[in-house]
């Protein structure tokens, strides 16, 4: 996540019942889900007009987990969640998920040419929310040209980093890694 220049960076918890095990993609999904139906803690994140907002969230079994604001026309860029597992669901507003249907190699390349019909897209709208697997390669924006987006995402375990692409027609390119440091 790149910070906006007004970034929240407090901690809050939604209520949940943590498991010694690691949380499965359908647990984390219910959870993303829960905490999106809570008009309270929707209501308590700030939105700017010129940048994405967040607010750390306390997941199930120790997963990290988001809660995101999307100013009208932002969004994530291309990127992976490494070995993470994840899910995300949508408060108000809708986000648009390209995604691709290949796996990418984990390490060892920066430009990759991809195969027809890769492309997958989804539109999530309020109440509405979808799960991933390892090595997901995603972007998430916010189309509106007049409204905020509010989403809550979960990833166990939590991000050990973020990879970020860039994309030209069927070309994808390994652009950074971030760390932990670099968004919190």
């Amino acid at each position: 996540m790149s910070a906006s220049p007004r970034t929240v960076s407090v901690t809050q918890s939604v209520p949940v019942h943590t498991k010694a095990a690691a949380p499965t993609t359908a647990e984390l999904l219910d959870f993303v889900r829960r905490a999106a139906a809570d008009t309270e803690l929707i209501a308590s994140l700030p939105l700017d007009p010129e940048g994405r907002t967040w607010v750390r969230l306390e997941g199930p079994g120790g997963s990290e987990a988001w809660l995101i604001a999307w100013p009208p026309g932002t969004g994530t860029g291309w990127h992976d969640h490494a070995e993470s597992v994840g899910a995300f669901a949508t408060a108000s507003g809708e986000l648009k998920e390209n995604s691709l249907a290949v796996r990418l190699p984990s390490s060892g390349w920066k430009t990759l040419e991809l195969a027809e019909d890769v492309d997958r897209e989804r539109r999530i709208g309020p109440g509405r929310g979808r799960a991933f697997g390892r090595h997901h390669v995603h972007e998430v924006l916010n189309e509106s040209t007049t409204e905020h987006a509010i989403s809550v995402h979960a990833y166990h375990p939590p991000l050990p980093l973020l990879r970020r692409f860039s994309r030209t027609g069927a070309v994808l390119r390994l652009e950074q890694v971030e760390r932990p440091e670099d968004w919190q």
